[in-house]
């Protein structure tokens, strides 16, 4: 058997006469930069996370700098991040002229340790990017009141959250502004790459929708310099069309989240996700832990089951981020989960066979003592 890590034609196939048919009104149209499907997902986008404003743009890593301008980033301006993350929740704060405070994430969630953000707040601090990873939120409640405290702001990085709740409250509601991924794996993906902002706040969104445009609403009428980061025609139509389906596919990960609790309950060299309580986790990974995490993947690999590390070094590890000359000891948990994370197969499409054999296959290399 073959199991791959996430099956993109799978999903295609389920919805395919949908997606041919707004493809080819798109061309038919030439309706290829904004426009009406444009037009159109912003609004049902914003409606599904329960904000006010979208703002569509080119990728979720646009999404993080164009937020991030708007929040008016100056030099010397620090803003804390989660250790444990891909670097785009970080290289977009130097972009826009930032100074980068890693802290250190929980052992069990991967997400950042809200015990230890306090004393990372200088008065040099303006904002923290709590990233809900994996899926799973972040403790929203003690971050909102360390941004009240300290008046900061709050940028939440949902790019791999697409419906995720705390304590009954969607994602990316709790922030001044919030962030999201379509890249073509998440669980809302495009066929390309695309990505949206949202708000609440109706200067924000004027700003970051300026921004994206070079720097004017109206073509033509260029307030500010900006840049060119939008979201095509074809993107918004294919998005649109899968939005609807978005709420069942997520819990089709959920049940497969229960499914592999279940049937790895009783390996105990296998740790298994851990989900915080009052939150609703969506799965866009399910990550394992295990201290012989390179055989395993090796062995895997040989029974054609695909995994991935999310992510082998720990963003302060980085050659890029040398120039801080951070140890291990800085961030303990984020360091010592690099070497142990592994995440397996996980997508609404995925059969009960596929997950039986992946699983019998790390019993297989736990029996041999690899």
């Amino acid at each position: 058997m073959k199991v791959p890590f996430v099956d993109l034609n799978a999903q295609y196939q389920s919805i395919k006469d949908e997606i041919d048919q707004v493809i080819k009104e798109v061309i038919d149209k030439s309706l290829f930069i904004r426009g009406p499907y444009v037009d159109k997902f912003e609004e049902m986008f914003a409606k599904a996370m329960d904000s006010k404003h979208c703002i569509s743009c080119a990728n979720g890593t646009d999404a993080l700098y164009i937020a991030m301008k708007a929040l008016n980033l100056n030099p010397g301006d620090e803003v804390i991040a989660p250790a444990h993350s891909w670097i785009s929740t970080t290289e977009t704060i130097t972009q826009a002229g930032g100074k980068v405070v890693f802290c250190d994430t929980k052992i069990d969630t991967f997400n950042i340790d809200v015990d230890q953000i306090e004393s990372k707040i200088t008065k040099n601090t303006v904002g923290i990017i709590p990233v809900h990873l994996y899926g799973q939120p972040a403790d929203m409640d003690s971050i909102m009141q360390l941004s009240k405290k300290y008046n900061l702001w709050v940028l939440e990085d949902c790019a791999q959250a697409h419906y995720a709740k705390y304590k009954n409250k969607q994602v990316g509601t709790f922030g001044d502004i919030a962030t999201f991924s379509f890249y073509p794996g998440k669980n809302l993906g495009a066929m390309g790459d695309a990505g949206a902002i949202v708000t609440n706040n109706d200067e924000l969104a004027d700003k970051m929708a300026s921004f994206a445009r070079h720097g004017g609403l109206k073509k033509g009428d260029h307030k500010i310099e900006g840049i060119n980061s939008r979201m095509d025609g074809l993107q918004a139509a294919i998005l649109s069309k899968k939005l609807p389906y978005l709420r069942n596919w997520t819990s089709a990960r959920q049940e497969r989240a229960r499914k592999y609790h279940e049937l790895l309950e009783n390996l105990p060299e296998v740790k298994r996700p851990f989900v915080i309580d009052g939150s609703e986790h969506v799965w866009h990974l399910y990550v394992i832990k295990h201290r012989n995490r390179d055989n395993l993947t090796h062995h895997l690999k040989s029974k054609n089951i695909a995994t991935v590390i999310n992510y082998p070094i720990a963003l302060p590890f980085l050659p890029a981020y040398s120039r801080f000359k951070h140890s291990k000891n800085d961030f303990p948990n984020a360091y010592k989960n690099q070497s142990q994370i592994l995440s397996i197969p996980i997508y609404p499409e995925l059969t009960d066979a596929q997950m039986h054999y992946v699983v019998d296959s790390i019993k297989d290399f736990s029996s041999k003592k690899i």
